[in-house]
């Protein structure tokens, strides 16, 4: 069908409009004269472009009842699924990071077995690509901090959820780890006797950075025996090289775990430092080494089904969705 760059853009706006709204096949749309009141186009334009949807089969007019939805086009069962990351957080790009190398691969694999079309991507703090977005059925973000401007995900129509942050008061859902059951089960264990933990605290911001530490302070004061706790701040992501407060922290508070956010290069250092031997204990994805570990399998399988639930209908509700960590001793 001959179609001119008028009606094409009318056709792409209504079905934008109606993807937004979770529209279902059965349901009502506008009339012509609601579409005028919130479009900039001429009458002419609008009937022939609803005559078009018709011929298409797309939606069906009833004589005095009016339109009604007959197929979604926006709407299949092959989906195009995006993984987008903050470049502000992981300046390196995301195959620079154990952590989020793991987590993308592990998505990847998930959606294209599930037999839909992965997109990676990324943004920044001030800028997120939502034109792009529009094309795509869902959108996975990571990487958002207090400080990334979240007024552009209300203009996409594409359903959004958000992975390690929850975003309070807004219509997202998140897909967090909950550590609270490992920081238990380590305590469990060596809490028998005083021991010195030292918690490497990420200074990169986010409200999972904080449920984490205050997860990680609940653990020790369960403990059987009271426990000596230090904290501090790191920068593991883009401050790999900044080790003086935690080499200070070594060897001043002589811990005996050290556990939280770390880059690899800090493990052989911290043995370095110490004069004894320190249990290291970092957050870790689909590794043997010992730590609060997450299979992101598992993990994504989770997250990927509550997402494509809600594709047709677009109304992904705003729920936390949370997956335990494993201590491994």
């Amino acid at each position: 069908m001959d179609l001119s760059p008028r009606h094409l853009q009318l056709r792409e706006m209504l079905f934008r409009r109606w993807k937004t709204n979770g529209a279902k096949v059965g349901d009502k749309i506008e009339s012509q004269n609601e579409i005028i009141k919130f479009c900039d186009f001429s009458l002419i334009t609008v009937i022939k472009t609803l005559k078009d949807l018709e011929a298409e089969g797309v939606i069906r007019r009833q004589v005095g009842k009016g339109s009604f939805l007959v197929k979604t086009p926006w709407t299949e069962a092959h989906h195009r699924i995006g993984f987008f990351y903050n470049r502000d957080i992981v300046g390196g790009g995301i195959f620079n990071n154990e952590f989020y190398t793991k987590l993308v691969v592990a998505f990847e694999k998930r959606v294209v077995s599930d037999g839909h079309e992965f997109i990676m991507g990324s943004f920044t703090n001030d800028k997120m690509p939502v034109e792009m977005w529009d094309r795509l059925d869902g959108v996975v973000l990571t990487g958002l901090t207090p400080d990334t401007r979240l007024d552009d995900l209300a203009l996409t129509s594409s359903q959004i959820a958000v992975i390690d942050m929850t975003l309070e008061g807004l219509p997202y859902s998140t897909y967090r780890i909950d550590f609270a059951p490992a920081f238990a089960d380590m305590f469990t264990r060596f809490g028998t006797e005083p021991r010195r933990y030292l918690y490497l605290n990420s200074s990169i911001a986010s409200s999972e950075q904080v449920a984490r530490l205050e997860a990680f302070k609940a653990a020790a004061a369960a403990a059987p025996v009271a426990q000596e706790l230090k904290v501090i701040s790191v920068n593991q992501e883009t401050g790999a090289d900044d080790t003086i407060a935690l080499h200070d922290a070594v060897e001043r508070f002589k811990p005996d775990f050290v556990c939280g956010y770390m880059h690899m290069s800090w493990h052989a250092r911290i043995q370095q430092w110490s004069e004894k031997q320190v249990k290291v204990y970092p957050f870790g994805l689909d590794v043997d080494r010992a730590g609060f570990v997450i299979n992101s399998g598992d993990w994504m399988r989770q997250a990927l089904s509550s997402l494509y639930a809600h594709l047709d209908d677009r109304q992904l509700p705003a729920q936390i969705y949370n997956f335990p960590a494993t201590f491994r001793p």
